[in-house]
């Protein structure tokens, strides 16, 4: 296991979340799924307990255990996407499974994991500072899925 990984606590799903990570982005997979030896709180002897898998290259752990944490969008994936079709493959991957649409390029999954799903076009208008970054600053606040051409003709002005 790496010396630094982030632990993402689960009702009960962990593995059916880390499967749907792996299947979604790349550069992620499911290393090792274990489970319990003996009944806890949450579960009984033998229920997946944990699972170690990786999201775009971020090493995680999913605990499951059980309904007395939930996720909140203090914590979320960013995953920076090239073009439109990158963004709205992952974007309708997680709404189209049982997600929901929030604003700005938030979206969160079935599991309550929020994602940024973020356009570099949109990370580099804002980085270039001053009034392009400005226009497509405000233009991404009116969207819920980021439009990337929108946000190019904001830059441009």
């Amino acid at each position: 296991m790496p010396k630094n990984t982030i632990c993402l606590w689960f009702d009960k799903d962990a593995e059916e979340a880390a499967r749907f990570y792996a299947a979604t982005f790349p550069d992620s997979a499911v290393r090792a799924v274990h489970r319990a030896p003996a009944d806890y709180p949450a579960g009984k002897q033998g229920d997946v307990l944990t699972v170690e898998f990786t999201v775009a290259g971020i090493p995680c752990l999913g605990l499951n255990g059980g309904p007395a944490f939930r996720h909140s969008e203090a914590f979320s994936f960013q995953i920076a996407t090239g073009d439109q079709e990158e963004t709205d493959r992952y974007w309708n991957a997680i709404v189209g499974n049982g997600g929901q649409e929030s604003a700005c390029g938030w979206c969160k999954d079935r599991w309550g994991i929020s994602w940024q799903i973020t356009p570099r076009v949109l990370t580099e208008a804002i980085a270039a500072g001053g009034e392009a970054a400005r226009r497509a600053f405000e233009a991404m606040m009116t969207m819920r899925k980021i439009d990337v051409a929108a946000i190019e003709a904001a830059r441009r002005g």
